[in-house]
């Protein structure tokens, strides 16, 4: 693949590496938000609804594209 505003060709190594990288990114913030939201129940007694949504999305998500791949691959 070439950019052609940088002049750059990349290969399919970087899209690989771009593709793990944003799957990694992903869930560790989905993993952070969860966390988060336990801390804030827990400890400070407070529901955090925000990062309740934010949790269930990435979870939502991440069952619905598992389901996706297994049945279209």
């Amino acid at each position: 693949m070439k950019l052609p505003l940088l002049g750059i060709t990349l290969d399919e190594r970087f899209l690989t590496h771009r593709l793990r990288s944003a799957s990694s990114a992903g869930i560790l913030t989905g993993i952070l938000a969860t966390l988060l939201f336990g801390w804030r129940l827990y400890i400070d007694k407070i529901w955090s609804w925000d990062l309740l949504i934010i949790a269930s999305t990435f979870v939502i998500a991440k069952w619905a594209f598992m389901a996706w791949y297994r049945f279209t691959d």
